[in-house]
């Protein structure tokens, strides 16, 4: 039994790992996407992208709808549907994609956090101690290398988007207790088409229709990979590995955020960011030997 479920755990981690890879490249993409349309057609537009394909499986794979589960759905919904890109592309208006990623980087702290309020995990105190360390670098990251303007506007809505980001994530890993991780994001995503669908329609603007090849990538990804198949591999990690020690894989993402940005959008990466880089991954090192019930 405790061999399988170390082989559990490691599997966790490793479909952690994609979720995280797929989710490195929202900000950037979510910069994109707010440079042609406006951040709240994005935010819905990008749901309505993703719940056409959630359709699609659902049918395919002949799935029933859970009713007993309706309210954690909604509620799932609320926060990683349309709270988290909401805020994010509010945020992205104002901040550069890297420095994002980086105040994004208290997301695993805040997910062991709704974990234990929630999701009915104990982390040591010892997990805590090298949560709390990994916080504190990255947001030292993003005071000494936000551009010289420390916390704006933009980190409060990064703030906002965080929590509701990792209070969905707990939600979700929950629920895929009683289905697979696709269904829970898939019928998330449905419930929430009430809101989602009349909001494209609401914000849509004719001049999207000659949008540049380049918006509508990143909204089509933020659809397709961001909303929907960057859960498949996140929600099962969590299920295998735990909430809050897959979560803190999340520390990371800061890191692939700043290379896509890179590669993307043409931000600088300095050694300092590399030197931050390898103490993050040291502390996720050390995080993963702390217990967790």
């Amino acid at each position: 039994m405790e061999q399988k479920n170390k082989s559990n755990r490691r599997l966790g981690m490793a479909l952690g790992l994609v979720g995280v890879i797929i989710f490195g490249a929202t900000l950037p993409a979510t910069r994109v996407a707010v440079g042609v349309f406006d951040p709240w057609f994005v935010t819905f537009g990008r749901a309505v992208v993703a719940t056409i394909v959630a359709v699609l499986a659902l049918l395919i794979f002949k799935r029933p709808f859970p009713r007993d589960h309706t309210m954690q759905l909604l509620l799932a919904g609320f926060f990683v549907v349309v709270g988290f890109p909401g805020f994010m592309a509010l945020a992205m208006l104002t901040v550069p994609a890297a420095h994002g990623g980086v105040v994004l980087g208290i997301l695993p702290l805040a997910t062991a956090l709704f974990a234990a309020l929630i999701g009915g995990e104990k982390p040591s105190i010892m997990f805590w101690f090298w949560g709390i360390t990994g916080t504190i670098l990255v947001s030292v990251f993003a005071l000494l290398d936000g551009g010289g303007s420390g916390f704006a506007i933009g980190d409060m809505w990064l703030l906002m988007a965080a929590l509701s980001a990792s209070c969905g994530y707990v939600i979700l890993a929950k629920l895929t207790r009683h289905m697979a991780g696709w269904e829970a994001i898939s019928w998330a995503l449905i419930v929430t088409l009430p809101i989602s669908l009349p909001g494209t329609f609401y914000t849509f603007d004719s001049v999207y229709l000659t949008a540049p090849a380049r918006g509508l990538f990143a909204l089509f990804y933020l659809g397709l990979f961001s909303m929907f198949l960057g859960f498949f591999a996140w929600n099962t990690g969590l299920k295998l590995g735990g909430i809050a020690r897959v979560g803190q894989l999340q520390l990371l993402q800061t890191f692939i955020t700043l290379a896509v940005a890179a590669l993307w959008l043409g931000e600088e990466i300095s050694v300092q960011t590399l030197l931050f880089a390898l103490a993050v991954l040291m502390v996720i090192v050390m995080g993963q030997r702390a217990r967790v019930n």
